[in-house]
């Protein structure tokens, strides 16, 4: 769990000469954010002073906030503060500031240009992708959205071969083995990537795994779209469930993602999806082809959602 951020910013230059201190902008914004969300704060410059060595001075801060390094993020725009913060297993956000050159950050877990943007929910979301832990997107009445885990790939196999569901599903055709390994490189290439991709749903009350809803990158034809995908265990539908996680998903990516648009491309033949796209808001916008199937593509604006 997240505790702790540690700033290292304007920072030392390996001959242990300051950098001339210059105010970031939105940093104080950020500050308030992180506290206003019980995180501890604190500047490593408070204890290191100007020594390239920020070894030890991790360790101390460590000590004095009472957090495991496991428990920090640390925010560095120098090479000698994202080493310290690496040798210290700390997770490291690069902060590419225009008064210092040459910065060299590409090790960081991730890279920013400024800070107007970014807030606890951006740091925790970076610290549990370092972390390898499933981030949540949403919640509705009775469901959590939240990220795939390798340990969920079991559940949702049973569920992608069920009968109902096996002939719109277009992934899940390797052996369990196969797509659990599939399932962990979509983790770092896809959620981590993107920052969103096809998500679990788990029902509140059990934690249960009973579908997968999200939004992918993809290419219909010569257009780039954004494509809202989902499915629901055979015992849950026909409920009103499909259509309340449907939404969920699609205000995250009007609101969170700002998305201008998402489709949706359905089998002609699944009526009940075509059904709840249109339940939803989605109007329908043309037809095509994938895996040589008959589709409808449906497409949907923020304006147009319904609740």
């Amino acid at each position: 769990m997240l505790k702790a951020v540690i700033f290292d910013l304007n920072g030392i230059s390996c001959n242990n000469t300051p950098q001339p201190k210059v105010p970031i902008p939105y940093l104080d914004q950020l500050k308030a954010d992180l506290q206003k969300n019980g995180l501890q704060i604190a500047d490593i410059a408070s204890i290191a002073g100007n020594s390239c060595d920020r070894a030890s001075s991790y360790s101390a801060l460590q000590k004095q906030l009472q957090v495991h390094p496991g428990e920090c993020v640390a925010i560095t725009d120098t090479y000698w503060g994202l080493l310290s913060a690496r040798n210290a297993s700390v997770t490291c956000i690069g902060y590419h500031n225009p008064d210092i050159t040459p910065q060299d950050l590409y090790k960081a877990s991730f890279l920013v240009e400024g800070f107007e943007e970014v807030d606890f929910s951006f740091i925790d979301r970076v610290y549990q992708y370092d972390h390898m832990h499933p981030v949540t997107i949403a919640t509705t009445h009775n469901f959590i959205i939240r990220e795939l885990s390798v340990d969920d790939v079991r559940e949702l196999y049973l569920i992608c071969n069920e009968p109902s569901v096996r002939p719109y599903v277009d992934d899940f055709n390797d052996s369990l083995a196969v797509e659990m390994e599939k399932q962990e490189a979509y983790i770092r290439n896809v959620y981590h990537f993107y920052g969103f991709g096809l998500w679990g749903v788990f029902l509140k009350e059990t934690n249960q795994l009973v579908g997968r809803c999200g939004i992918e990158y993809k290419q219909l034809g010569s257009e780039e779209i954004y494509e809202i995908g989902y499915l629901l265990a055979k015992p849950y539908q026909g409920l009103g469930y499909a259509r309340e996680f449907v939404t969920g998903v699609l205000n995250y990516g009007f609101r969170e993602l700002r998305l201008p648009r998402i489709v949706a491309v359905i089998d002609k033949e699944n009526i009940r999806s075509i059904h709840l796209a249109e339940q939803v808001g989605m109007q329908r916008a043309g037809a095509c082809l994938r895996n040589r199937r008959a589709c409808y593509k449906y497409e949907i604006t923020g304006s147009l959602l319904c609740g």
